[in-house]
């Protein structure tokens, strides 16, 4: 079960014309974005996903906990016990701190098997011929967390839903879990898009039905300017959910949210200038606001998915920046970069909120891992322009799916873990 309270996650700082509301902010094409395990009707702005499930029961629960990356469950007295302490491990656990370790197990899903994954995220897809970056696991310094069981997952959120609601690598981040749990439906022919279409990207609002599970997720429009003191009407929409992991960070780095040129409004204010850190803190503000005034935490449980690093060597996503020859992670400290003041930033707000938050923070474990980008590999139909300089045109702030993102979902399951256990036992 989901309902109750939850303690915001440990974490430790790692080098680690028309109006966007603050939630748009998050991207300035942000999106909202859900999976569902409910046939659920779809419709209006912005991505969500939603995962319906209906409630299990304590003992189900408790009997589908896994160690480690072991799947399977065993019913000795012995071995409940040793996934008790396992579980109650994590929760005592910095899981965002640790490295990346080789696993031949991996992925989580074969490359080029699940349909679900867009073009600019489809690296085997767009011709990339190295593997190794598909092979690696998160290992935590100080617990192990278990390899997402899907079908254990789709137990645990039955009758509930799941919503994500962010920028592009939240996208990046729901098509992965998308084919993590796709991979485990022997039908696949069950699993489909309900107005049948097969692109995220565009305009629109979508409905992704995974019918054996009543699996859904939708996404839709596109807007244009900052308002940093509203929150978009769809949220409306999601709010009831019974999980929800937000994010933002991505696009405030691009130039027009960085450089904050007659660009950020309040009430009838349009700034013709104000810092990126300000506008940033104002805009998630506004969240904390909306989420505390809204979310009932008894009800929902809420995630907030921190920056996901990049990697331009030589300029930036539209001046050339390049990350193509890349081919291992990094594994030296000394190399990662700062940590993020936006990650502060929204570490002081969420610890200034009365609704528990758990902070997925990803950012030093994604900082490691530079060679985990789409870079050329992005799309299969170059332009004219681009066929001339294809190294020009590259991606190093998204990732090739399978890979990092994968991972993000395991954490996730770990966290979802975690919260039903202490919830069975508050």
């Amino acid at each position: 079960m989901l309902h109750g309270n939850v303690a915001a996650a440990p974490h430790r700082r790692g080098h680690p014309g028309k109006n966007h509301t603050a939630q748009d902010s998050a991207a300035h094409h942000n999106q909202q974005q859900t999976v569902n395990r409910a046939a659920v009707a779809s419709g209006g702005s912005n991505s969500t996903k939603t995962m319906h499930k209906e409630a299990t029961a304590a003992s189900q629960v408790s009997a589908g906990l896994v160690q480690g990356h072991a799947a399977q469950a065993t019913n000795s007295s012995a071995g409940q016990a040793k996934k008790l302490h396992s579980i109650e491990a994590m929760g005592r656990c910095d899981m965002f701190y640790g490295n990346w370790v080789r696993d031949d197990s991996y992925p989580l899903y074969p490359e080029g098997s699940c349909p679900h994954v867009d073009e600019s995220f489809n690296c085997h897809l767009n011709g990339r011929p190295d593997k190794a970056y598909q092979r690696l696991r998160w290992q935590p310094r100080g617990c192990s967390i278990p390899r997402l069981n899907p079908t254990d997952m789709l137990e645990r959120l039955r009758g509930k839903r799941l919503v994500f609601v962010g920028d592009s690598l939240n996208r990046n981040m729901w098509e992965s879990l998308v084919c993590i749990l796709r991979n485990s439906v022997k039908d696949k022919r069950r699993v489909f898009e309900v107005s049948g279409n097969h692109k995220f990207r565009a305009e629109g609002s979508y409905s992704f039905l995974f019918q054996e599970w009543d699996m859904l997720v939708t996404r839709g429009k596109k807007k244009e300017t900052l308002r940093l003191d509203k929150i978009d009407q769809s949220s409306s929409r999601y709010k009831n959910a019974d999980v929800i992991v937000f994010n933002t960070g991505h696009w405030w780095t691009h130039e027009k949210t960085s450089l904050g040129k007659d660009y950020y409004q309040e009430g009838n204010q349009v700034y013709s200038q104000l810092n990126v850190h300000d506008a940033y803190r104002r805009a998630l503000n506004t969240w904390a606001r909306w989420v505390d005034s809204n979310i009932n935490p008894k009800k929902t449980t809420v995630f907030f998915r921190g920056y996901s690093a990049s990697h331009f060597s030589g300029g930036q996503w539209n001046s050339g920046g390049s990350c193509d020859k890349e081919t291992e992670p990094i594994t030296n400290k000394k190399y990662l970069m700062p940590y993020p003041q936006k990650m502060s930033i929204l570490e002081e707000v969420l610890h200034g909120m009365k609704t528990p938050v758990a902070y997925l923070n990803i950012t030093r474990m994604t900082d490691y891992r530079k060679e985990g980008h789409p870079s050329v590999y992005r799309k299969q139909k170059l332009s004219g322009e681009e066929r001339k300089s294809p190294e020009l045109y590259q991606d190093c702030s998204h990732w090739c799916l399978p890979g990092v993102p994968d991972s993000w979902n395991e954490l996730l399951y770990a966290q979802i873990l975690v919260k039903q256990h202490q919830m069975l036992h508050q």
